[in-house]
């Protein structure tokens, strides 16, 4: 039997499971909403001992943005940036990215990596 970080769980399961069908990053609330539909009694300590050793594993990546929760999303989605709704505050998958961004940095400035975060209303928002 695998120990350490590695160790499969009924608990980790649901999470990766829940990841695996989300469309977009979803915050420690979100996943363990969606998760407890799945293993009763779920608690957010445990969501959290999940979430680390997923991160440790490089299952899943960790969306940062300031001043908000953590949300995370499966690390196999490749280079793709985020909009978020400004009603909801639930945060959305951008595909691709911005060709022309060599232009906007200064002279023998060399960039290693950015983000991108778009914000406005939802589709289902603007309804």
């Amino acid at each position: 039997m695998a120990t350490g970080s590695n160790r499969k769980t009924k608990q980790r399961d649901a999470l990766v499971s829940v990841l695996e069908r989300a469309e977009r990053p979803l915050s420690v609330a979100e996943l363990l909403e969606a998760a407890s539909k799945r293993i009763e009694g779920l608690g957010v300590a445990t969501v959290y001992r999940a979430v680390g050793a997923l991160l440790d594993d490089g299952r899943i990546d960790a969306v940062e943005i300031p001043g908000e929760p953590t949300r995370y999303e499966r690390s196999d989605k490749g280079h793709h940036h985020h909009f978020q709704c400004e009603k909801c505050d639930r945060v959305f998958d951008i595909a691709g990215c911005l060709d022309n961004l060599r232009k906007l940095v200064p002279p023998k400035f060399r960039v290693k990596q950015h983000s991108v975060m778009l914000y406005g209303v939802c589709a289902t928002c603007s309804r």
